[in-house]
């Protein structure tokens, strides 16, 4: 057995909604590592601000949340499993509340202290809860708080996964399992295997393959591209979503204008401050995100103008600073009073609604290996995915993985040998520029080639230049030992291959994939799926 491997019962890589709900129910069952590859709650989920989606008012139903979501995936979405994540949603707000989360109540004559349920783009009911205007950074701080606590969770932090560790690669024998991951330690600059009779592949989005992206910078894609790597099915990867309302301003990186703004009434002008969202959809600026950033891009390329704006300023002062406090100083700091001034937007990637062919349970087709999370494809969003309908998915896979979990893992608790990671005759680098270069080639051709609006050759050109790309990387990975730098520029690399790829087998157009050479949706909905031969942790 390799003494340097760290032993648990459960690894979670990802630290996110997802990552920590599962973590908190294995907990129950036994040692449990969850990995980050940077600070905990610095995730996609601590800057989720609009809210989660959840059926509370008597009026609205979990069939009408049920339909929206369908309507919203453009025929991919599974109604099985939308229905099941819908349905199981209040059960898990409750157990939230539990531990000590507020949500934002509000009293009505006649009806006291009811929830201040908010509406947001594709939604027919107001359904959303929100804690303020920083919903996700509330649930992350109670999670935390709750991990933190207890006795058989490890938080790790600045330890980022490289890749995953399967009894096939290593010749193992019996079948292919997943048994934890290699690691590196950026704090003490070593790397080793963890192992783990499950691993919970939590590792969240993949924003940072665009260079304008309202996710943090640690959204690179990790667990898709390790995954792939790991041979496992990757689907619907083309479905990237941008969200229509980032702050646009030079100092103000990846500053989300929340989808509840548009929900409470704000509307989007050009910036001559003509209104245009009636042009393109008849619910205006309630339009679903993939209408709703069509409809700026298109507004913005027509003009030549580098944003838009989003209008709120007739509601008064004292209502923006109630609903959205944070957001309000926010903007404030930028130079812009949402009371008196409209708020210059642009789109930016956001989302993605592909990713590692899972089931709500988790369930992979790598045994051992469960996803959850962004980073998982379970046929809840399909081509487009419904707004605030990410935490929920979070809060609902998480605990279900956890739950099936703990009827099998037991199976995998087998001791396995894992050899040490071995870095050849690889040196030091002296030649950062190279890796930075390459980082920002890769997202520009994605941004140029492969954003809103696509074609047969764009993304041609797309393929061309990734594919040179990711053989200078490998070579380059080959011959330098390895930084977190280096990996997140594997792993972007990777990712936009597998956008590219999935994108150029759609030759029709359906909800985030809009192709000007072929405008029309296809009859029947099929989803892409790429499945290629699995490698090692070395390719």
């Amino acid at each position: 057995m390799n003494t340097d491997t760290t032993n648990h019962d459960f690894l979670v890589i990802g630290s996110g909604l997802a990552g920590l709900t599962a973590a908190l129910e294995l907990a129950r069952h036994g040692s449990v590592l969850v990995a980050s590859k940077v600070d905990a709650a610095e995730c996609n989920s601590f800057y989720a601000q609009g809210g989660i989606a959840c059926v509370i008012d008597p009026s609205d139903t979990v069939e009408s949340h049920v339909q929206d979501t369908l309507a919203t995936s453009y025929g991919l979405g599974a109604p099985e499993v939308v229905e099941r994540v819908v349905r199981s949603g209040y059960e898990r707000i409750a157990e939230l509340e539990e531990m000590g989360l507020e949500f934002e109540r509000r009293k009505r004559k006649g009806k006291e202290n009811e929830y201040d349920l908010g509406q947001e783009g594709g939604h027919s009911h107001r359904r959303v809860l929100h804690a303020g205007d920083i919903t996700g950074q509330a649930m992350m701080s109670v999670l935390i708080e709750q991990a933190h606590k207890h006795n058989n969770i490890t938080i790790r932090e600045n330890l980022m996964a490289i890749d995953l560790i399967t009894t096939g690669w290593i010749n193992h024998p019996g079948m292919n399992r997943c048994v934890g991951a290699y690691f590196l330690d950026k704090k003490k600059d070593r790397i080793y295997p963890i192992s783990a009779a499950c691993t919970v592949l939590a590792s969240g989005g993949l924003g940072k393959v665009y260079p304008y992206t309202s996710n943090p910078d640690i959204a690179t894609g990790d667990g898709v591209a390790m995954a792939w790597r790991a041979g496992l099915p990757i689907r619907n990867m083309e479905f990237v979503q941008f969200h229509p309302t980032c702050l646009f301003h030079p100092q103000a990186k990846s500053f989300l204008i929340s989808e509840a703004v548009r929900g409470e009434g704000a509307e989007l002008k050009d910036i001559r401050g003509n209104p245009f969202m009636h042009e393109f959809d008849e619910r205006g600026s309630l339009a679903t995100r993939d209408v709703t950033a069509r409809a700026i891009d298109f507004v913005m390329k027509k003009h030549g103008d580098p944003y838009v704006y989003l209008d709120i300023t007739h509601r008064s002062e004292a209502f923006l600073r109630e609903r959205f406090p944070n957001l309000y100083s926010a903007c404030l700091r930028f130079g812009v009073n949402m009371a008196k001034d409209p708020i210059p937007v642009v789109p930016a990637a956001h989302y993605s609604c592909g990713g590692v062919v899972a089931e709500v349970n988790g369930t992979t087709a790598l045994p051992g290996l469960y996803a959850c999370g962004e980073v998982a494809s379970t046929g809840l969003h399909g081509a487009n995915r419904l707004a605030s309908n990410s935490l929920l998915e979070a809060l609902v896979c998480g605990h279900e993985t956890a739950l099936e979990i703990a009827q099998v893992w037991k199976q995998f608790d087998q001791p396995v040998s894992i050899p040490d990671w071995k870095s050849g005759e690889a040196v030091s680098s002296d030649e950062a520029v190279v890796v930075e270069h390459n980082w920002n080639e890769v997202r520009t051709a994605m941004w140029d080639y492969v954003g809103i609006v696509r074609t047969d050759r764009r993304l041609a050109r797309a393929r061309a230049r990734i594919r040179n790309l990711r053989q200078e990387i490998k070579q380059y990975y080959g011959d330098y030992l390895v930084t977190s730098d280096l990996l997140e520029l594997r792993n972007i690399a990777d990712v936009a291959e597998l956008i590219i790829r999935s994108a150029k087998q759609r030759k029709e157009s359906r909800g985030l994939h809009y192709m000007a050479d072929h405008p029309d949706q296809a009859e029947v909905a099929v989803d892409t799926v790429i499945h290629d031969k699995p490698g090692g942790p070395l390719t």
